[in-house]
């Protein structure tokens, strides 16, 4: 909640008029309670999750096949309406009932004192890029081990199958996880704003990104267009659509974001099996080749 009760008062202490974007957070922030404001950030990850992964599903259903096959990774799978729903019906019900929705007020404390504020001057954009991309190195990292410990026998058969339960995933399986694979896959993301605190609208902005990602990650299309292409080092949906087709036996690309750490640790298998794709395609080129006679090095025999 910021504390000043007009716009005269807040551009006073600021010295200086505010900008339209913290006239905008001044309206909906001034008179809201600053965990009501915390709550909001679920409302915030849904709306990503949501409006990112819509358009993948409608692009499936609606374009002509011709359209949609020079994108998808798994042409042999296609996903049914009622698929759609069913799988978006899931991953909400699982994160607002048994997961985020719950047990977001718990670590409220926490976050006060961490120091995540919600009050002006808003952060400056270059403060807003440095702090996303500390978060993401740091979940990335710290991603790349708890998703390689879900591969473990027991964590796997217990609860990380019901992620893999797509091995051809869409854009809304990006959710589809057992209530505990949530809590511990969901933690990194959480823990960074802790450990390098931002303001209120950047942890939104963190959460909305960050819900993207795993929709793109999953969506099973891979756009040359993507926005994601230009960010150096990420991982992409190839990989981790290679991952989701390997299910248990799967033990490589676990990063969730860059190609770092499964580099590092020797883990990025999709790299290999690129290589042998290439490989083979050239060789069926190569075979499929008809010889042609133009007589060039041909000679009459009398």
């Amino acid at each position: 909640m910021i504390t000043y009760a007009t716009v005269e008062e807040a551009e006073s202490a600021l010295g200086r008029a505010m900008t339209w974007v913290e006239a905008a957070w001044f309206r909906h922030s001034g008179s809201t309670p600053d965990y009501c404001l915390y709550f909001e950030s679920l409302v915030i990850l849904i709306a990503a999750y949501s409006l990112t992964a819509l358009p993948l599903a409608l692009f499936e259903l609606c374009m002509p096949a011709k359209l949609i096959l020079p994108y998808k990774l798994q042409p042999k799978v296609w996903f049914s309406p009622a698929a759609f729903v069913q799988c978006y019906k899931g991953a909400v019900r699982v994160l607002v009932l048994l997961t985020v929705g719950p047990l977001l007020y718990l670590p409220y404390p926490i976050v006060k004192m961490a120091g995540i504020r919600t009050g002006l001057p808003l952060p400056s954009a270059e403060e807003v890029a440095l702090q996303l991309l500390v978060y993401m190195l740091m979940e990335d990292y710290l991603g790349y081990w708890l998703h390689r410990l879900l591969h473990c026998e027991w964590a796997y058969d217990n609860i990380h199958y019901v992620h893999h339960e797509y091995p051809a995933p869409m854009g809304f399986a990006a959710g589809h996880s057992h209530w505990a694979e949530l809590l511990i896959l969901g933690f990194p993301a959480f823990f960074v704003t802790i450990i390098v605190p931002c303001h209120m609208a950047t942890l939104w902005l963190w959460y909305a990104i960050r819900a993207a990602m795993a929709v793109d990650t999953h969506s099973g299309f891979d756009f040359p267009f993507s926005p994601t292409k230009l960010i150096p080092f990420y991982g992409g949906v190839e990989r981790h659509d290679y991952h989701h087709s390997g299910g248990r036996v799967m033990q490589s690309n676990f990063a969730p974001l860059f190609v770092i750490c499964d580099y590092i640790y020797g883990t990025d298998d999709y790299r290999h099996h690129k290589a042998s794709l290439v490989k083979l395609k050239d060789m069926a080129n190569i075979s499929s080749k008809k010889d042609v006679f133009d007589g060039s090095n041909s000679r009459k025999k009398d």
